[in-house]
């Protein structure tokens, strides 16, 4: 496959499941990691707003069937912990995408959104690289979009899991997985 990393194709930033409250079975394994991962996803977040590159965040919606996007951010901020969420809100101009399972495209209308903008090439960041980001980059490669994974700005909760799910993306799927300040936006 081509690197399309350059300007010719247009880049959208996915974060995919920062806003959580941590309230769940693995929070304490996946919270470390979440630490670790989160200055780089703050650097994409202000590359990619600096750059006019989309920033779509796909997000479950903890099965509150009657949540958007603004909800779900209380919701996340009022959780163990919010100084995790408060550095990677999304601003008055980041897009949103609610999913109630792993990929960000099943039963979302992300594939239409990514359309409408002639978007061609995504990076992937947030969590769980084994699971959420995994299931996302094998949907956008099956959508023949081009992926890109910063794995400083990914969080796991079993860390050979991840490093395997890394490996498949890159393998598999043709993704480029490079450290986030390596990716262009």
């Amino acid at each position: 496959m081509s690197d399309r990393s350059n300007d010719r194709a247009k880049n959208a930033l996915i974060v995919i499941d920062m806003l959580n409250t941590y309230r769940h079975e693995d929070a304490s394994l996946l919270l470390p990691s979440v630490a670790a991962a989160l200055p780089s996803v703050v650097d994409l977040l202000r590359r990619a707003r600096a750059g006019d590159v989309p920033v779509i965040y796909a997000n479950d919606n903890f099965g509150l069937w009657r949540s958007h996007h603004g909800e779900i951010l209380d919701i996340a901020l009022s959780g163990r912990r919010p100084d995790l969420v408060e550095p990677v809100a999304p601003d008055s101009d980041s897009l949103f995408v609610v999913k109630a399972r792993h990929s960000v495209f099943y039963e979302t209308p992300l594939a239409y959104l990514l359309d409408t903008l002639g978007v061609e090439r995504l990076v992937l960041c947030g969590q769980v690289t084994e699971q959420c980001i995994l299931y996302s980059a094998l949907d956008a490669h099956i959508r023949k979009l081009e992926v890109a994974v910063a794995r400083d700005a990914v969080a796991h909760i079993h860390a050979d899991l991840a490093h395997a799910a890394l490996r498949m993306m890159e393998r598999n799927m043709s993704a480029q997985v490079r450290a986030g300040a390596d990716i262009v936006l």
